[in-house]
């Protein structure tokens, strides 16, 4: 049973009914897209992010870097990617915990594999994937993402860079999360992860409507033709120049993925596109402009470059075998 039918419904309902706009025309095709996608997007940001921010509140940061701290160096690496994929724990905590896993004793390169991990993978990115494209799909990203992530935090961890941190620290608390050691009431949880559901969408909704507009448009006026000659998979420069064009971009995973889906619909390689979507949410020129106040520009270009072969790499893989 699809759960999205009754969207699906509305959407062609207020476009068609409503909005007088014409039959299987390109407006029309449009419009019914962007209510449909606005809407599912919205549906599944709030289940996904109410849930694991609920349980979130049975991990605290102090707990995790502990945690990673106590493992040997490859363990270390996996289980800060793994952490990664549910983290971070807000967006006003990455800072802290990034230093704060330094000052636990992770090593830098431990540190590194949580921080490309987090907002390479995550569990919006997941689920969306999953239900846009199956299991395959789902399972390979997220595969891709941990080996560029525990790889990345190896090379960095072996170049010996930690003279290149730099210290900081404001001393406030790094977000309202739950205390070590504090016990809470489910009616504390949920109060809890309703207020991080209400903070996020405040903050990335513009982000998300604008992805899912130019998706919209790209659906309902970009001949597939087109696209497919400009970053069709047979071209071998797509994945590179695709990366490179999602650098200086900044959204993040739920305003990304459905210009996944319709660039993959109008001909696109999927590892095309999916290179595009890890440099956007992995490489954004505003995460660095935020990691030039805990690390130098040297740090941030060795860090960017290792990434960014690493997301290469994995668009020519997902071209090779999808």
């Amino acid at each position: 049973m699809d759960i999205f039918a009754p969207v699906n419904w509305f959407a062609k309902w207020l476009t068609y009914d409503i909005f007088k706009i014409q039959h299987e025309s390109l407006l029309g095709e449009a419009v019914s897209f962007f209510v449909f996608d606005t809407i599912k997007v919205f549906m599944l940001l709030i289940a996904i992010i109410f849930v694991v921010s609920y349980l979130r509140t049975y991990l605290p940061p102090e707990k995790v870097r502990f945690f990673i701290s106590k493992r040997n160096k490859i363990t270390g690496h996996i289980m800060a990617a793994a952490f990664g994929i549910i983290t971070p724990f807000c967006t006003c905590s990455a800072i802290p915990l990034f230093l704060g896993f330094m000052e636990a004793g992770v090593p830098l390169g431990v540190t590194f594999s949580f921080l490309i991990a987090s907002p390479m993978i995550n569990e919006v990115a997941l689920v969306m994937l999953l239900g846009m494209f199956g299991w395959k799909v789902a399972l390979i990203y997220i595969a891709s993402g941990m080996i560029i992530a525990i790889l990345s935090g190896l090379v960095i961890g072996q170049l010996k860079v930690e003279n290149l941190v730099q210290q900081f620290g404001t001393g406030k608390k790094a977000c309202a999360c739950a205390e070590d050691g504090m016990p809470l009431k489910v009616k504390d949880r949920a109060s809890y992860a309703w207020g991080y559901v209400v903070d996020v969408l405040k903050k990335v909704w513009p982000f998300i409507v604008g992805g899912i507009a130019v998706g919209a448009w790209i659906h309902g006026y970009v001949p597939v033709d087109f696209m497919a000659r400009i970053a069709g998979g047979n071209n071998w420069w797509a994945v590179p120049v695709a990366t490179l064009i999602g650098i200086p971009l900044y959204s993040n995973a739920a305003g990304i993925i459905p210009l996944v889906s319709v660039l993959t619909e109008k001909g696109v390689s999927l590892g095309t596109t999916l290179a595009f979507m890890m440099a956007v949410t992995g490489l954004s020129l505003p995460e660095f402009l935020i990691l030039k106040t805990v690390m130098k520009t040297k740090l941030i270009l060795i860090f960017a470059g290792i990434v960014g072969v690493g997301i290469i790499l994995t668009g020519y893989l997902f071209n090779a075998i999808l």
